[in-house]
């Protein structure tokens, strides 16, 4: 068990703090592990595709480029992510289907909500830098969040 305000506390030289521009969706209410990337825009293809694969210790970052015009997760890739052991989900976009997400065992940050689905193009980037949120989310570095807000850090501080 952590607090972002207890490790920012004890590492504050060795976190970043994104901007809180985000909203807690799902159950799980804290969550941590390594930042596997995704960018992204209106497309979400590419999130089913790594969400199909083994997600133990990782956090998915989804920069979809602030969109607001449609989801980029629902209940059915909340339920994936869930079933391959994914910790949790950030997305720089929407998600959808909020309420039965509410009631899962997943911890989700996204901008808002929106009931349109996306397209399925295949398009878009997996684990390269991402910007969004004050910081840059790096592939492989550790990245903890709860309901104060979302640190990103080099180093795996709850070993």
């Amino acid at each position: 068990m952590f607090t972002t305000a207890d490790l920012w506390d004890k590492y504050e030289t060795l976190l970043s703090c994104v901007d809180p521009i985000f909203n807690h969706f799902g159950n799980k209410k804290m969550f941590s592990g390594k930042i596997m990337t995704i960018k992204l825009f209106e497309d979400n293809s590419l999130v089913r595709k790594q969400l199909e694969s083994d997600g133990k210790d990782k956090v998915l970052v989804i920069d979809g480029g602030a969109s607001l015009r449609c989801a980029l997760i629902g209940d059915q890739l909340a339920a994936l992510a869930i079933q391959n052991n994914w910790e949790g989900i950030i997305v720089n976009g929407c998600i959808r289907d909020s309420a039965v997400i509410n009631s899962m065992n997943i911890g989700i940050k996204a901008l808002n909500t929106s009931p349109v689905k996306s397209v399925k193009r295949n398009l878009g980037e997996i684990n390269i830098p991402v910007k969004f949120g004050g910081i840059t989310f790096i592939p492989e570095d550790y990245i903890y969040a709860d309901g104060d807000g979302i640190l990103v850090s080099k180093n795996n501080l709850l070993k």
